[in-house]
């Protein structure tokens, strides 16, 4: 049998402790752990178990990625403005919002966000900017609902649909936000609150639902202009939560059928597809990141949970050990 030196040209490069940085394909022996390990990539998504939030409550929002995130409001009971950054192990405590509440909008970075909307007891308006360090008041939106989709890049861009805004129910009404004033623009085409809303304020994607009454898979996408109806969720449900960088790429998590469920589902442009399963089946839950590198966080079992998990998406970059069985 060949050896390594011979297949690849060099001997296995011998290390302490493993790289930090290492490239897909690269081998090395750990003199520490007397293991031979390489670096290769997932053939299959996971979730797997992240630090838990400090405070456990629901219908929270959240901005940011799986190794940068922030979380914001939420319902203990009673409703709370507790904010939480996470640095890819552990949640910290950082200034509450202004204003507490649940059932809020989120969208943005964990150094830059927006928190708009949500349910202080009755439907609020309420907008706040995120800087990293506190929250501002600014100016409210045209229509407070809660339970509704939220999607943006910063604190000075994001985007705001449908949602419950009481009597007469629910609304299809989209917002979007530049840095200063809310503006109307084209509606959604299923009115429906309790979605899944992931993106970008450019390029968005919604799913999921309630249709007051009766759950729905109906997912739509955003291109910066109007709504365009795509392809439903294999299950319907309500009060779930998603991930994604844009309206091709999406992972809807989560929800309640009821029962919660902890049904994931993977959206590629074109048909969702299901996934392995969160750990904790849950609804009213947060969720930040990507199809790749997602995070879920929070949400009522029931009871209230604070349980994190990172999702690890196909071809995502994983450190694997070999052995000589």
């Amino acid at each position: 049998m060949a050896s390594y030196k011979e297949i690849f040209g060099t001997n296995i490069e011998v290390l302490a402790s493993d790289p930090a940085n290492p490239v897909q394909g690269q081998v090395w022996y750990n003199s520490t752990s007397n293991v031979v390990k390489g670096q290769g990539a997932t053939t299959v998504g996971a979730w797997a178990t992240g630090g838990s939030l400090n405070t456990a409550r629901n219908s929270l929002a959240g901005a940011g990625t799986q190794t940068a995130a922030l979380a914001f409001g939420g319902s203990i009971p009673p409703q709370t403005g507790v904010t939480e950054s996470y640095n890819g192990s552990s949640w910290t405590e950082l200034n509450d919002l202004n204003t507490a509440r649940s059932d809020l909008g989120g969208g943005g970075t964990y150094t830059s966000a927006l928190a708009f909307s949500g349910y202080t007891g009755s439907t609020v308006a309420n907008n706040e900017s995120w800087n990293g360090t506190s929250w501002t008041e600014l100016a409210d939106m045209n229509t407070g609902r809660r339970l509704l989709g939220g999607t943006g890049t910063s604190n000075t861009a994001s985007l705001a649909f449908g949602g419950y805004i009481g009597p007469p129910g629910v609304t299809v009404f989209t917002e979007s936000w530049n840095g200063t004033s809310w503006t109307e623009v084209n509606d959604m085409n299923t009115a429906r609150y309790g979605f899944a809303g992931t993106g970008i304020e450019t390029s968005s994607i919604d799913a999921g639902g309630e249709l007051n009454p009766g759950n729905t898979g109906a997912a739509e996408s955003w291109n910066g202009t109007s709504w365009t109806t795509v392809a439903s969720l294999n299950t319907f449900r309500y009060l779930l939560s998603g991930c994604g960088a844009d309206n091709t790429s999406a992972l809807a998590f989560g929800g309640n059928v009821p029962p919660a469920i902890a049904n994931t589902e993977l959206y590629n442009g074109t048909s969702w597809s299901e996934q392995n399963d969160l750990s904790t089946a849950r609804y009213y839950l947060g969720g930040v990141g990507t199809t790749t590198a997602g995070l879920a966080f929070g949400g009522e079992t029931p009871p209230n949970t604070a349980a994190t998990e990172e999702w690890l998406g196909a071809g995502s970059p994983t450190t694997v050990t070999f052995t000589d069985s």
